[in-house]
Parts: structure tokens; sequence; C-alpha cells
């Protein structure tokens, strides 16, 4: 008999990987000799790094802007050939990054996670995964696309300031200075959220709430989303309607702003990291052991 583990974090108490280790040796002390391989596996929110680290990737550290401004330790996962890289929102922009856990609805920004990116880009990557669950924050990704060189201004000119609160100040959307290496990029949007952008079933009225928003703020988070998605609908370039695609109300709409800037393909986040660390070849029977020295080239196509 073989056993296979293929086990998610348990969140705030142990990684993927250290779930997968703690069931393993149960089973062997109970039966040695038996057969066990496990994988460690994520969702495509928090802990996807260190799943995919799991299989092999290197974890890659970077100082990024946490979702209130102040500046914390992220980290992001590269394959060995260093060309597929995985950003884990949560690391930079996530609920966990709140200091002090005070939540910020209107204030909190994606930035960091643009930050990300752009460390990856420096490491070369020229795939990006975007696993984008436990965000903090409702700015529709504008934040992530200030940080990767778009200017978002407000009528007096000057730059928005961080947060969805302000997103209904947006006057002008000038996307001509994004970093020019992002054209040569794929982007994956690895996420199981298939909401839209918009109204009862969309970014801020979801899971607005799950970050501190009252009815109000909800109210004011979706008109300011609408006014964002309104704007860059009439930007040369850009598709119009990707707020209506399922997936563009992820991580507080920044699946919309991947989607509609970078042409990011959204994929369910599970199928994207069961990809990488081999499950579907481990199930078969193909790869008896699962190894922290293998890597794996993420398959977006199996379903």
């Amino acid at each position: 008999m073989t056993v296979l583990i293929a086990c998610d974090k348990f969140k705030g108490s142990r990684t993927a990987a250290e779930v997968c280790d703690s069931l393993r040796a149960g089973l062997l002390r109970d039966r040695p000799g038996l057969d066990v391989v496990s994988v460690a596996v994520a969702d495509g929110g928090d802990g996807t790094v260190a799943a995919v680290s799991a299989a092999g990737y290197d974890e890659i550290k970077a100082r990024v802007s946490g979702p209130t401004g102040v500046p914390l330790a992220a980290v992001f996962a590269l394959d060995r050939p260093g060309r597929t890289a995985v950003v884990e929102m949560a690391q930079a922009s996530g609920l966990e990054q709140l200091p002090g856990g005070g939540l910020a609805p209107l204030t909190a920004s994606s930035y960091g996670t643009g930050e990300l990116v752009l460390a990856a880009l420096n490491e070369g990557a020229r795939t990006i995964i975007l696993a984008v669950g436990g965000s903090a924050c409702t700015d529709g990704g504008a934040g992530f696309l200030q940080a990767l060189g778009a200017s978002l201004r407000s009528a007096d000119g000057t730059e928005l300031p961080p947060g969805g609160g302000a997103l209904n100040g947006l006057t002008d959307i000038d996307l001509s200075s994004l970093d020019p290496r992002l054209a040569d990029c794929r982007f994956v949007l690895a996420s199981d959220v298939d909401n839209v952008l918009l109204g009862p079933h969309g970014a801020a009225a979801v899971y607005g709430p799950q970050k501190g928003a009252s009815a109000a703020d909800v109210a004011l988070l979706d008109e300011g989303l609408s006014r964002l998605a309104g704007m860059l609908d009439r930007t040369p370039g850009i598709p119009p309607g990707t707020g209506l695609r399922p997936g563009a109300g992820a991580a507080g709409g920044l699946g919309y702003a991947a989607m509609a800037v970078l042409s990011a393909e959204q994929r369910p986040g599970v199928e994207v990291v069961m990809g990488i660390v081999g499950f579907h070849d481990v199930l078969s029977g193909s790869h008896p052991a699962t190894s922290s020295s293998q890597v794996r080239e993420p398959s977006m196509g199996r379903r």
C-alpha cells in the first residue's frame, strides 16, 4: 500500500510541509515500512510560497511596503532556472501584515505586492504567478499599479494616496511609465475567487466586511472601484468590461488590475500549485516520492 498525503497549511500553527511531515511520522510510527508519499499544497492564498518552496523553489527576500506603508520583509519563490516566480500577495499586502492587527479597509494598499513583482523581475523572472488570497486591501490594484510605474492622479495633479477610499478622487491614469519589462512577462492570476469587480457580488460587498469595512465603507469602496474601472475601460490598450470577468474581484480588485493591465490569465489557485508541486504525477505513480530538491515547471493547462 502507498499512502499519499497532500495537505494545505494549518493556518496560524503549521506550514503545509510541517503538517505533511507530522502525518507521515504518525503513520510510520504505527506502520513501520509503510510507503508514504507527501506533497505540500496550497490554494493560492497565504502559504503558497511555503508550499512551492517545499517542492524546490528558492525563497527570495525583499523589503517592501506593508498594507499601511510600514516597511516589512517579505519573500517570493523562484524556480531554480530563475524564470518563474510565485508572488504571494499575503506576504506584502495581507491581513496578517497589518500593524497590531488593526484593520484598515479604506487605506490599506496593494503597493507592496507590486514591489514584490519588481523584485521578481530583477531576479530575471518572466512568468509571474500572482497568488492573491488573504489581502487586506480593496483598492482595485491601484497601489499595485503605482508600484509598477503607473501614475494615478487626483484633480490637483498629485499622486493618489493609498487605499480604496481614495479612488473616488481619481481623475487621471497614465500607464506610459509602467516598467517596460512587464510587456515581456506572462502573468497568471492564481485565485479560487470568481467574483466580479463591482456590485452585490463584487470585491467590496463580499470581502470588504472581512477587512473591516462598514456598510458605508462598502458603498464608498464600490463607488471608487467603479470609477477606477470606468477610467481604465477608456484607456487605450485596455480591454473594456474586464471588471465583469470572473476573478476580477479577487484580492480587493487586484485581480481586475492584473487582468486588465497585465493581461493576466486567471487560473484556480489550487490547480496552479498542484501543477508546480507535481501532485498529478505523484498521484499517478510516475513519481514514487517527493523531494525538496525537485523543481517542476507549473502545469497551467491541467484540469
